[in-house]
């Protein structure tokens, strides 16, 4: 099989070794998307505006492989504090309306920058 790398200036570019996504097959792996924002290169303060630009960003990366959030399977979210995890599901909810993805919610000893909140998703891609 074949890996194609994905990439768009529209979520925040690799700070390392690796790729915003890789397309293999059928599906799409995206890196761990942190709530930088790529315009300006912002971190929002509360957890419920970093969950949403987490998420923006894993968006911008599935649309750029050609697909989209309704066809994530399973996403993985990353929190600093557990305590977070009721408001960050709060804004997840509205990002997974119907048939929601699996998913894992663990808490870390840090994120990169020290943000709130990483998520990373899989997703068919037909």
């Amino acid at each position: 099989m074949i890996k194609e790398v994905i990439s768009t200036t529209k979520a925040p570019g690799a700070i390392g070794p690796y790729s915003q996504g890789i397309k293999v097959g059928d599906l799409l792996y995206t890196s761990g998307q942190i709530p930088l924002n790529p315009e300006n290169g912002e971190i929002p303060e509360t957890i419920e505006e970093q969950t949403k630009q987490s998420l923006e960003n894993v968006k911008a990366i599935l649309e750029a492989a050609g697909t989209s959030l309704d066809k994530v399977f399973k996403t993985t979210v990353f929190l600093g504090d557990m305590n977070d995890f009721a408001k960050m599901n709060e804004v997840y909810a509205k990002y997974f309306t119907e048939n929601p993805p699996a998913r894992s919610a663990v808490e870390v000893a840090r994120l990169p920058k020290d943000v709130k909140v990483e998520i990373e998703v899989i997703a068919l891609l037909k």
